[in-house]
Formats: C-alpha cells, structure tokens, sequence
C-alpha cells in the first residue's frame, strides 16, 4: 500500500464523523438519547486518532486534494455542537425559554469560535472553552441537574470560548499527556457505559465521569496557573 493511499484512507476515516454525526442525528429525532451518544462517542474516539495519523501519514503533502482541517471541523461542528444541542433542546430537562436561550447561545458562539483563527495556543491548546458540548450535555444527561444549573453553565462556557482561558487538547497538548490521555480514555470509556446504561450507571460511574470531566475542563486553567519551570 502506498503513502498516498494511506494517506487518503486517513481522510475517508474522518469522513467517517459525518455517517456517525447522521446515526446520532436519526437516533435523537427518535428520542432515543443512549443510542445517539453511542454514536457521538464512536465519533469522538474516531476524532481522536485521526489527528495523530493524519500527521503521521503527511496528509498535506500525501493527500493534498482534500483539506482535513475544514473537514474535521465540519464533522466536529456537527458531533461537538450542533447535536448535543439539538438533544440538549428536545430532552425535556430545560423548561420554556430556558431551552430556547441554551440552544441559540451554544450554536451562535460555537459557529464564530470555530472559525477563530486563534483558537490553538503554541502548545497546540485552545484558546477559550472549545465548544466540546458533546462531553457538556453527556453528563447533563446523566447527572440532570437543576435547570437554572444547567442554564448557568451553559452561559459560562460559552462566555469562555471567548476568553484566554487555555484548555488542552488531550492527544496535543504535550504537558501532562501522560496523565491527561489515559483520563481522556477513561472519559471515553464512562461515557460509553453511561450512553448504553440509559444515563442511569449507577453512582461509581457517574461519579467517575463527573470527575474525569472536571479534569478535563480545568487543567488547562491549572497549566496556567502553575506554568512550567524554564531550564
């Protein structure tokens, strides 16, 4: 097999996101929420490895008819954003115009930080919370808190994408990746279990995924607290 060949297998493999994001799609219009992020963690675990393989394989140099940075931000549009929200919305758990709010400010904000040419940091981080919704609404799903909860939360991490608070990028961002890609995994994990327990796992997994998730929300902010020591 040829470096190009391989080199387009990685983008059909990105491509992949939109079959997923679509399954996710048909499975939330049918409010059947586990069955949907099934599909959406499929999504996101595929969004994981593509990166690394798309450098490894030089998919600019070897693959160059496609362009696998608008690609993949297509597809992580669809599955971080656009979905949950969607689900976040029809799910019941926010009332009258609170749904509403939640679902313009989350599709408005992330469609202009998508699009933001500076959201990576030089330690290949984002700049400002990067509209990972997808791993939001997932432990909304399964911890469904109080709505003006939700609302709040909501209203803060979409003010953040707009802010020089650092969040990693568990597979790039080099600085405690030995810790943060295993969690990462974890998460992925929990999430999995979670999705196809119907959003009622039981407390050790909730409790698990609540606490994977606050890591991954906040080390980024401890990075930046606690920079590195220069040589």
């Amino acid at each position: 097999m040829t470096l190009r060949i391989k080199a387009l297998l990685v983008h059909y493999l990105t491509a992949t996101g939109a079959v997923f994001a679509m399954l996710a799609l048909l499975a939330a219009v049918d409010d059947k929420w586990s069955l949907m992020y099934v599909w959406l963690v499929v999504a996101f675990f595929v969004d994981g490895i593509d990166g690394p393989l798309a450098r490894h394989y030089d998919v600019k140099t070897n693959a160059a008819k496609y362009d696998g940075v608008l690609l993949d931000l297509i597809i992580d549009y669809l599955t971080y954003v656009f979905i949950p929200a969607f689900a976040l919305f029809e799910s019941g758990l926010l009332p009258d115009w609170t749904g509403w709010t939640c679902i313009l400010i989350i599709t408005f904000t992330s469609a202009l930080y998508f699009a933001d040419t500076g959201m990576k940091t030089k330690d290949n981080s984002f700049a400002g919370f990067p509209g990972a919704w997808n791993m939001v609404v997932l432990v909304i799903f399964a911890t469904e808190p109080n709505y003006w909860l939700v609302l709040g939360l909501v209203v803060i991490c979409a003010g953040a994408m707009f802010t020089n608070l650092k969040f990693i990028h568990p597979v790039r961002t080099e600085r405690w990746r030995r810790l943060s890609l295993p969690i990462t995994l974890l998460w992925t994990l929990l999430a999995g279990i979670s999705a196809w327990a119907d959003f009622h796992p039981g407390p050790v997994v909730t409790v698990a995924l609540s606490l994977t998730s606050i890591y991954l929300l906040f080390v980024g902010i401890v990075q930046q607290v606690f920079p590195p020591q220069s040589a």
